[in-house]
């Protein structure tokens, strides 16, 4: 099954776009450079209409189908998320990060590329009857950029009916993409937990609420929430990643902080976790007198592919890659802010291969060129096969 051949005759160009946005990473919101760059190729290329600003600094392109169809015109929604992460890259390639203490170590600067790849071919074919939106979102990594575009109008000013996005898997071959329908990436919520007991002496613990034994209660019993409170067959995951506390050894601590995370798959499992977590915090706090703080804050909700739709990116993929190299993938604990985009449009998002790469969010990380024909050739297909005349 082939790649789109223009699209193989674009990769030199989308190469050296991704190596630009690469050197130049930023975060979150301040995706100034990179927005500019995106809206200046927009116009470049002859794009309908640009729109910037939305959620901050997103950019929106608008490409309008030369053939017609009847009735009311389709319109579809490509994504690409543009942001980087606060990570000393490590990768010493000749297009590393000039900017000290950032990186794409997620590849967003892949993604963001591609979808200009697409955006270039669909610009001069035009090989379709209705719209084709492409987003370029910020602030996926945290700051909820995909509900600040949203909120800004998104969906309703372009009249998006489906929406799309795609990300990059370490460990997946090149030229292969992993699906599911349901839920395929997870919920998050952030915890934070502030522990007071009383300090004092180490060789008096008796005189002492030890706040660092109070931390340990709190961290194994949460732990009893995934093994004793969930059903085997549901997907939780708790963890207490950050433990400050104390700075002598001889010095029982009057303060802990815990920091940690919590992801889930399903509304249900979402809310007995809350409610327990909750429970469990009061619960260790009556028995040790320590006096116990949380605070929990629910982040980006289940992505969840929508069947129908997950039924057409499959078979595009497979025109891209073969019946062979398109998998069905278990849920990934991992989140996504696409997930906003799932909630307020039906659509689908696929993993496409990255090959033996370094892992995401790693300093060694690096999106692999190779993969750009085919993520490219899957947004072009995407358009040209839901805006069919």
């Amino acid at each position: 099954m082939p790649i789109v051949n223009r699209v193989a005759d674009l990769q030199p160009d989308i190469q050296a776009w991704r190596r630009d946005i690469h050197e130049h990473p930023e975060l979150l919101y301040d995706v100034h450079r990179t927005a500019a760059l995106v809206a200046d190729r927009l116009r470049e290329f002859g794009c309908d209409e640009v729109a910037t600003g939305l959620g901050k600094t997103g950019v929106v392109g608008v490409i309008k189908g030369r053939k017609q169809g009847g009735g009311e015109v389709k319109v579809i929604g490509l994504r690409a998320d543009m942001d980087a992460l606060p990570i000393e890259e490590t990768t010493n390639l000749p297009y590393s990060s000039k900017n000290p203490g950032l990186m794409h170590a997620c590849g967003h600067d892949g993604h963001t590329a591609m979808l200009l790849g697409a955006a270039r071919y669909l610009t001069e074919t035009r090989d379709f009857a209705g719209d084709a939106v492409v987003i370029f979102q910020p602030a996926e990594e945290g700051g909820a950029g995909a509900a600040a575009m949203i909120k800004d109008g998104l969906m309703d000013r372009f009249g998006i009916q489906q929406v799309y996005g795609m990300h990059n898997t370490p460990g997946l071959p090149i030229g292969s993409f992993a699906i599911r329908p349901g839920a395929i990436m997870a919920s998050t919520a952030s915890v934070d937990i502030m522990i007071e007991g009383l300090g004092g002496h180490a060789a008096r613990p008796n005189k002492c609420i030890d706040s660092v034994l109070v931390g340990t209660q709190v961290i194994g019993a949460l732990q009893q929430i995934v093994s004793r409170n969930v059903d085997p067959l549901d997907s939780l995951v708790i963890s207490i990643c950050e433990f400050h506390a104390g700075n002598a050894r001889n010095v029982i601590p009057q303060t802990a902080v815990l920091r940690g995370t919590v992801r889930m798959l399903t509304q249900k499992v979402a809310e007995l976790a809350e409610k327990r977590i909750r429970e469990v915090v009061a619960g260790v706090a009556q028995i040790t007198g320590a006096k116990i703080d949380l605070n929990y804050v629910r982040g980006y909700p289940v992505t969840f592919n929508h069947a129908a739709e997950t039924e057409f990116a499959t078979k595009v993929a497979k025109e891209i890659a073969g019946d062979g190299k398109v998998h069905t993938t278990q849920p990934m604990m991992g989140a996504e802010d696409f997930s906003y985009m799932l909630e307020a449009r039906p659509g689908a998002f696929i993993f496409c291969g990255n090959g033996d790469s370094a892992g995401l969010h790693h300093p060694a990380y690096n999106f692999d060129d190779e993969a750009i024909v085919y993520g490219t050739s899957y947004l072009v297909k995407l358009v040209e096969n839901a805006l069919a005349a």
